[in-house]
């Protein structure tokens, strides 16, 4: 017996992200069956930042669409990077990262991962202590 492929249409629901940040609930396992990525949607509120992390096993691509974001990312969070609407930006499996929105406009992006379960991956790191004081006045989460 052949087996029955079917096409998912997912109307999207919204989920605080275990490393902060507002996520339009996309493409997953859990919400069309993914076998191998996700695709969400991700708002940053000006002002806040995401917690420390990387995704276990499973790489990252993120197109910005609106405002900009800064990462900190690799070891110790010792690289930075502006990121500005338009701009596509790839995170290679199991590499720390930290996004930062310290402008006055919301970051919205897109976001695909190579981890269907999305939020199963995820490891939270700690944030080093020459950012903790920088990065201070920013809120973790939504805002």
């Amino acid at each position: 017996m052949e087996d029955h492929k079917q096409c998912t249409v997912v109307r999207t629901g919204q989920y605080e992200g275990i490393q902060g940040g507002l996520f339009g609930a996309g493409i997953s396992a859990q919400s069309a069956g993914a076998k191998a990525l996700c695709l969400h949607r991700l708002v940053m509120p000006a002002g806040t930042r995401g917690r420390p992390h990387l995704h276990e096993g499973h790489e990252s691509a993120i197109f910005i669409q609106s405002g900009q974001v800064e990462v900190w990312h690799g070891e110790g969070l010792a690289e930075h990077v502006v990121l500005h609407a338009g701009d596509y930006f790839h995170i290679p499996a199991d590499t720390p990262h930290m996004p930062v929105n310290s402008s006055d406009e919301d970051m919205v992006c897109l976001v695909a991962r190579t981890d269907p379960d999305e939020q199963e991956g995820v490891r939270l790191l700690e944030l080093p202590d020459r950012l903790a004081a920088r990065l201070a006045p920013l809120t973790v989460g939504v805002g």
